[in-house]
């Protein structure tokens, strides 16, 4: 959420930020209702110093017994008219603030200017794409040629865009899971079992509330969320609290369902396992004081990246244009890996600085050097995503007679299974 100070004194930055994010918000109606809401507070002040100064003058008559019956009526009324004004001023924050928490938070200054992916830039390229001599199946069919991957099964139970891994499938889920987590560890993260449901003050803290609302899942009785992602629930271990002075930076790493309606996702990549309702994940979270918060920014991509360079799986760094990102995000890399059964590159990991905007929403601070309570910056980064991870290697990792071989760094999680087939 943006700070009301920032677009008093920014206003034009902060059009041209929201407009590049393809955002319509009318940043003069803020403007005028804050006027208002300072006029107000003015006006309030000036009445209390009178309230205060008369106060003494009707003490002072009581004390010389002189008749103050007229002041204090007087006084009475000023004090009506203070209550009056304090309602108004109530009103008028919460229109305020009604209106602020559906700004987007504004591009960082290095974001490519666009209004689409198409002004993505792609800042890296990463390993050999490998040319088979034979026709590499997709995943939907190597998988259910191998009896791991049973999508009609998943349909019966729970509609279509769901996904059943069985056998030697679920186990290499679970050996994804297992590997990422103990490499991200070893970089020094701490793992986080958190609830994968959640209150809507905490969807609120992190970007999805109230602005993406139709892509979640929503408990009916107790209006409570499934998450779309570990960020939710991890992000918010700071939520209204304030961190001490050299606790700084916090990495955190968690492994979750996520669960997303993908409104409006309708026709895009529906197959198989590319896009769908229920999928696992791992997560990384950094809170870090706002100095250094795109140097770990660059090393947060590099600790997802890593990952795939484990698995040796090719893929390639883009950072998305302003308006390719995402509401709460300043900054956003894409990672995407290539998926050699339908030939093309497709996401598995976004990378995003959302600077102060998730720690002003969720009221997280730091205490700093100078003991100053600030509010830190949030990033977070897939490391990375099983629906996208898995086919990835059912399809890259395909020989000529139909088996699958596990990529090598796995294989200790999988009881030293070599292939499936």
């Amino acid at each position: 959420m943006l700070d009301i100070k920032r677009i008093r004194e920014n206003p034009e930055a902060i059009k041209s930020g929201i407009k590049n994010k393809n955002d319509n918000t009318d940043v003069d109606k803020i403007l005028s209702l804050d006027e208002k809401r300072r006029e107000i507070i003015r006006e309030v002040e000036d009445l209390k110093s009178k309230r205060n100064k008369v106060s003494q003058e009707i003490a002072q008559k009581k004390k010389a017994g002189e008749n103050a019956d007229k002041t204090i009526a007087e006084m009475k009324a000023v004090g009506d008219k203070i209550s009056s004004l304090d309602s108004d001023l109530r009103e008028l924050d919460e229109a305020i603030r009604n209106i602020i928490i559906w700004i987007p938070n504004l591009p960082h200054q290095s974001v490519p200017v666009g209004s689409d992916e198409s002004a993505n830039v792609v800042v890296r390229e990463w390993g050999k794409i490998e040319k088979k001599d034979f026709k590499v199946l997709p995943h939907w069919k190597i998988g259910e040629k191998l009896d791991i991957l049973d999508l009609e099964a998943a349909t019966r139970i729970s509609g279509s865009g769901f996904y059943l891994l069985k056998g030697l499938g679920a186990k290499l889920q679970r050996a994804l899971v297992n590997y990422m987590l103990d490499t991200h560890s070893a970089s020094g993260f701490l793992e986080i079992a958190a609830p994968f449901i959640v209150t809507a003050d905490s969807m609120f803290g992190t970007g999805q509330l109230p602005k993406l609302e139709n892509d979640m899942y929503k408990t009916t009785e107790d209006s409570m969320y499934l998450i779309p992602t570990a960020e939710v629930s991890i992000t918010n271990c700071y939520k209204q609290q304030i961190i001490s002075h050299g606790e700084l930076p916090i990495k955190m790493v968690g492994h979750s369902p996520c669960f997303r309606r993908e409104a409006g996702a309708a026709g895009k990549d529906t197959r198989g396992m590319i896009r769908v309702h229920q999928f696992d994940k791992v997560e990384m979270v950094k809170i870090v004081e706002p100095e250094n918060s795109y140097v770990e920014l660059e090393t947060l991509v590099e600790q997802a990246e890593k990952i795939l360079q484990g698995l040796n799986i090719p893929y390639r760094v883009s950072m998305l244009a302003t308006g390719d990102l995402s509401f709460a995000a300043a900054k956003c890399y894409d990672i995407e890996l290539w998926s050699a059964g339908i030939e093309k590159y497709l996401e598995i990991s976004s990378v995003s600085n959302f600077e102060d905007f998730q720690a002003r929403r969720m009221n997280c601070r730091f205490r700093d050097k100078d003991k100053k309570v600030r509010h830190p910056h949030t990033l977070n980064g897939s490391g990375l995503a099983l629906a996208r991870l898995i086919p990835a290697i059912l399809e890259n990792f395909q020989n000529n007679d139909g088996t699958v071989s596990i990529p090598e760094v796995i294989r200790p999680y999988m009881g030293g299974i070599k292939q499936i087939g």
